[in-house]
C-alpha cells in the first residue's frame, strides 16, 4: 500500500507527526477517522496521486504519530490543537495554502481548520460526518444505542483504555463491522496494521482523550462559533447511506456552518474511502480540481 510514497517524520508542537508523502500537483491533505491509520487511504492513494500531491497523516496520537499523555485540557487531543499541528506540518513541507479531506475524527479536524485557518484551506471534504456539538444534539435513544463509543471513550477514568487494552482485537473486530456496509470485508493488510496500533495502550488512551475532548472542548469550541462565523471555504460533504439510522439533512446541516456546500450520499457504510474508493476518487477529483 502507498507504493512510491516516501514517508516522513514532522516535528510539530507536540512531538512528531507520521505523513505518507506523493503525487504531484496541488496539494491535497488527507486525514483518517477512528480507529484507523492513514492506511484508510490506501485505495483512493493511487488515483489521487495524479491530480495531487497527496499528504496522508496519523493523527496525534494515531499510528505511527506520537501518543503523549493528554494534559488537564485535553492538549493534543482539542480538534483545534490537531488542526494546529496539521497546519504546522504542512508548513514545515513548505504548502501555504492546501486542500483538505477528512474521514470521521480527521473530518472533524478538518472542518475546525477550515473555521480557524481560513488563510490556509482552499477547499475541504468531510466524510460521514455533522459538525461535532450538531451529532451530540441528534443522538437520540436510537442513534445512542448505535454510537454508545461516543460516550464510553469519553468516560474520565481509566475505564475504557484498560476494558480495550484487555484484548484489543476483539474491541476492533466487534465494533468496525458494526459501522461498516453490509458484506464489506477490510483489506487484510489494512486491518491487520488498525489491529497492531492498537495493541499499543498509548494509542488506546490518546484516543479516548481525542473523544473526551469532542463531548467538552470540542463541543464548546462549536457552540462558540456556530451562528458567529463560517467555513469560508467551498465544502463537500459525503456520507454513507447504511449508517443513516435516523434521516439528517447533512447539506441543511452543514449549510448551517458554510457558504458553499455540496454532497451526496453513497451506497455504503461509514468507511467510504474503504467502501467506494473509486466513487470517492472521483468526487475529490472534481470537487478540488486536480487536473494539471
Amino acid at each position: 500500500m502507498f507504493e512510491g510514497f516516501d514517508r516522513r517524520t514532522i516535528a510539530v508542537p507536540f512531538g512528531n507527526l507520521f505523513a505518507a508523502i506523493g503525487g504531484s500537483g496541488p496539494p491535497l491533505a488527507l486525514l483518517h477517522g477512528y480507529p484507523e491509520t492513514h492506511l484508510c487511504w490506501h485505495a483512493v492513494v493511487k488515483d489521487l496521486a495524479q491530480h495531487f500531491t497527496v499528504i496522508a497523516f496519523d493523527l496525534p496520537g494515531y499510528g505511527a504519530s506520537d501518543k503523549p499523555p493528554a494534559d488537564a485540557s485535553l492538549q493534543p487531543y482539542t480538534k483545534r490543537a490537531m488542526a494546529n499541528a496539521i497546519v504546522s506540518a504542512m508548513t514545515s513541507l513548505g504548502f501555504g495554502r492546501f486542500a483538505v479531506a477528512g474521514h470521521d475524527r480527521g473530518g472533524r479536524v478538518a472542518y475546525r481548520m477550515a473555521l480557524d485557518h481560513p488563510e490556509r484551506v482552499t477547499k475541504v471534504a468531510v466524510l460521514d460526518i455533522v459538525p461535532t456539538i450538531e451529532t451530540f444534539e441528534r443522538l437520540d435513544r436510537q442513534n445512542g444505542v448505535g454510537s454508545f463509543h461516543w460516550f464510553f471513550l469519553a468516560l474520565e477514568s481509566d475505564l475504557p483504555v484498560r476494558m480495550i487494552a484487555a484484548n484489543p482485537d476483539l474491541w476492533l473486530d466487534q465494533m468496525a463491522p458494526r459501522w461498516a456496509g453490509a458484506d464489506f470485508v477490510f483489506n487484510a493488510d489494512a486491518m491487520e496494521a488498525y489491529r497492531r496500533a492498537f495493541r499499543d495502550p498509548a494509542v488506546i488512551a490518546a484516543t479516548c482523550a481525542d473523544y473526551r475532548a469532542g463531548a467538552t472542548i470540542d463541543s464548546q469550541d462549536d457552540l462558540a462559533d456556530r451562528g458567529t462565523r463560517k467555513i469560508a471555504a467551498p465544502l463537500l460533504a459525503l456520507w454513507g447511506k447504511a449508517r443513516v439510522r435516523k434521516p439528517w439533512d447533512f447539506i441543511e446541516i452543514w449549510r448551517g456552518w458554510a457558504d458553499d456546500v455540496q454532497g451526496e450520499a453513497l451506497d455504503c457504510g461509514h468507511f467510504l474511502p474503504e467502501e467506494k474508493p473509486e466513487e470517492v476518487a472521483r468526487r475529490f477529483i472534481g470537487f478540488f480540481g486536480g487536473d494539471r
